[in-house]
């Protein structure tokens, strides 16, 4: 896999926000102490989406089986951890900013809004002392009785360092010759050395795990996850309950049964080349491969082309396996192998008419390698359907490298990932995500990436993606006619925001239409660790070129949003080689920001029409152009199309003044916490 922050590596220097904490604490954007809570925050069973009430983000999303309960609502007599958006601490990581945490002996304790017979639930505990993770028992009680114990680990949580990061929490700098904001310095330069606290920028701190309960219980029955008083683990941080009724298992009699090729469904044994035999039959007599209830170990990719595979349902069909280091470099640079579902590589004509439901694919990636092909879905497959599976700690859920077309990923839930969730890398044409579920990546959420080749007539629709602890949620880079509609993205972390598009890492240009329609963010606009500013809700980014393609932002909603809404932005050493040009905002909403609407760092345009925003903590528009600051004005310019409404402190966001190139440079202006956000 190609290393797409490699190349810009210095350039982002991650780091550390500790500086600016007390200024956050001070703008109310931080809690300056934890708060006991003994009974729920609101009556009732508290179902929540992204945090929010759902009917604050209805219609958009990825439309789900199950019910999402946000812990610091819930009974508990543990401690309610934050909300805090500070990167590098617990609640920036949970979803609303805001989780649990029991010590030994403490509870918290929630009311099933449904009949449900299957729980997730989202954790974090202590990494061990010199790394590689722990593990700790939670006791699962429902309807006052002991249902189970769950073994909950930190082995697949916990990076630290310099990007890519690093397992061990007392490593010295990765890279001592990258400017660093904790010192605002090259340390490898710096005379005497300063000194830095270890662990170094931890992260990664969460992990969720799945349990099927004896049976279906009802709503309003309690459900209470207690940290026994023997844990080994100094601390329990719980984030959110997911519950949901699944189906039975799914029978498929005329099928080529895996069982009947040698597979184990017990785990004992490793079932990949049984595997490949039931596919190898199925496609000589045109039957479907089914992977009856069980476990079955997988320790390499299963090479898939012309066959449908079809698992008994992804709570009940698991291929698991382990990361295994290979004797020497693969061809593509892999250093490691693992569980993985891979199309045919392009070089090699790519697959074709590959159809993948009804299983979870479990990965045992615990380190970011960039060049390892360790993802649970790879190579190219065209014609293809991707439904109803389970993707947990690989590297990617799926990564494909075109050239392909017209393969659809629908109703798939992605947790945990060290990199991205998921990405359609370089000639990708025609193809759809829809109703996918994407929380906890390590990288960006969604991508599109025209790497070297075009990417053509993609669209995200749906979809839902909650804390990516790097990069944005869904990202766009380079590309010809994308669609990005109705997806409800929160809580992006650092170095990324919740929805983007940029002229990056080496992007074909954006060419036809970019539509970015119907979407809803909650939460976003980090700052930038390397320019110390805050990013926008959405924001584009021309770096290697213009961006000048018909760009159309409609009917979005940016709710509570950290920094600014709406940014648009050129690095400081293009500034005056690159713009963005002609795009077109209409009937947005904005609902919150902790600066502007629209923070404009760069050459060109942009048109608004029907903007309406409130709730905004500074000036409407931060309009710095390309910092010549000209007697003529700004080199950006903004066109008012009417209908602009709203403002905040300042007064109307839209002010005639600033029309249509005033200079209104102030990008780090305080910071006003917004209020939450309400119906419209």
């Amino acid at each position: 896999m190609i290393n797409r922050h490699a190349a810009h590596a210095v350039r982002r220097r991650p780091a550390l926000l500790a500086a600016l904490t007390a200024a956050a604490l001070g703008a109310g954007l931080l809690s300056a102490a934890p708060a006991l809570a003994s009974e729920p925050a609101s009556a009732g069973p508290a179902v929540t989406r992204a945090g929010l009430d759902p009917s604050l983000v209805a219609g958009r999303g990825a439309r789900v089986g199950f019910a999402e309960q946000e812990a610091e609502h819930a009974a508990t007599n543990g401690t309610v951890l934050g909300p805090d958006r500070t990167p590098y601490q617990l609640p920036s990581e949970a979803s609303g900013r805001s989780a649990v945490k029991l010590t030994p002996g403490q509870y918290v304790e929630f009311t099933l809004p449904k009949d449900a017979n299957a729980l997730t639930v989202r954790y974090s505990i202590p990494d061990a002392p010199k790394g590689g993770g722990i593990t700790a028992p939670l006791d699962v009680s429902v309807g006052g009785k002991k249902r189970a114990t769950m073994t909950l680990t930190s082995q697949y949580a916990w990076l630290y360092n310099q990007y890519p990061f690093s397992n061990d929490p007392q490593g010295d700098l990765l890279h001592a010759d990258w400017w660093t904001t904790e010192c605002d310095c090259v340390p490898a330069a710096t005379t005497p050395a300063p000194s830095f606290s270890k662990p170094f920028r931890p992260s990664h701190f969460y992990d969720e795990q799945r349990l099927r309960l004896d049976r279906a219980y009802r709503a309003g029955e309690k459900v209470r996850l207690t940290v026994p008083r023997g844990s080994g683990a100094a601390w329990t941080a719980i984030d959110l309950l997911g519950s949901e009724r699944i189906a039975a298992p799914e029978v498929r009699l005329l099928s080529a049964n895996v069982l009947a090729f040698g597979a184990d469904p017990t785990g004992r044994k490793d079932s990949a080349a049984a595997i490949e035999r039931a596919i190898a039959f199925a496609r000589r007599v045109h039957l479907k491969v089914y992977l009856p209830p069980g476990t079955y170990q997988v320790n390499r990719h299963i090479v898939v082309d012309d066959v449908t595979v079809e698992g008994a349902g992804s709570w009940y069909t698991v291929l698991k396996g382990k990361e295994v280091a290979l004797d020497e470099p693969a061809a593509d640079g892999s250093t490691h192998t693992g569980v993985g579902l891979y199309g045919k590589s392009a070089e090699d004509g790519g697959s074709r008419n590959v159809h993948l439901s009804g299983f979870a694919i479990e990965g045992d990636v615990r380190e970011r390698v960039d060049t390892d092909q360790v993802n649970a879905i790879g190579g190219a497959m065209s014609d293809s359907t991707i439904s109803g599976l389970y993707l947990h700690h690989t590297k990617v859920g799926l990564w494909f490298d075109g050239p392909m077309r017209n393969t659809r990923v629908t109703d798939t839930v992605i947790a945990d990932q060290i990199a991205d969730g998921l990405n359609f890398h370089t000639g990708v044409r025609d193809s759809l995500v829809r109703d996918v579920f994407v929380r906890n990546s390590g990288d960006d959420g969604l991508a599109m990436w025209a790497d070297k080749t075009q990417n053509s007539g993609n669209t995200f629709d749906h979809n839902t993606v909650q804390s990516p602890v790097l990069a944005n949620a869904i990202a766009i880079y380079g590309g010809e006619n994308t669609t990005v509609s109705d997806n409800l993205v929160a809580d992006p972390v650092r170095e990324g925001s919740g929805l983007h598009a940029g002229s990056r890492f080496g992007a074909e240009p954006f060419t036809g239409r970019l539509d970015f329609r119907d979407n809803t963010t909650v939460r976003a606009g980090t700052l930038d660790l390397n320019w110390k500013i805050g990013l926008g809700a959405i924001w584009f980014y021309a770096l290697d070129r213009d961006i000048d393609a018909d760009i159309r932002v409609t009917g979005d909603h940016y709710l509570d949003s950290t920094y600014n809404a709406i940014m648009l932005v050129s690095d400081y050493s293009v500034k005056d080689k690159v713009k963005l040009e002609g795009l077109q905002f209409k009937d947005v909403r904005v609902d919150g920001t902790g600066t502007s609407v629209l923070s404009a760092r760069v050459a060109g345009s942009a048109s608004f029409e029907n903007v309406d925003a409130r709730n905004v903590g500074a000036v409407g528009v931060n309009n710095c152009g390309s910092f010549n600051f000209p007697a003529t004005g700004s080199e950006f310019t903004v066109k008012d199309l009417g209908g602009n409404d709203g403002g905040g402190t300042t007064g109307p966001w839209l002010a005639p003044w600033e029309l249509p190139n005033t200079i209104t440079c102030d990008d780090r202006p305080p910071v006003v916490a917004p209020p939450a956000p309400q119906p419209w």
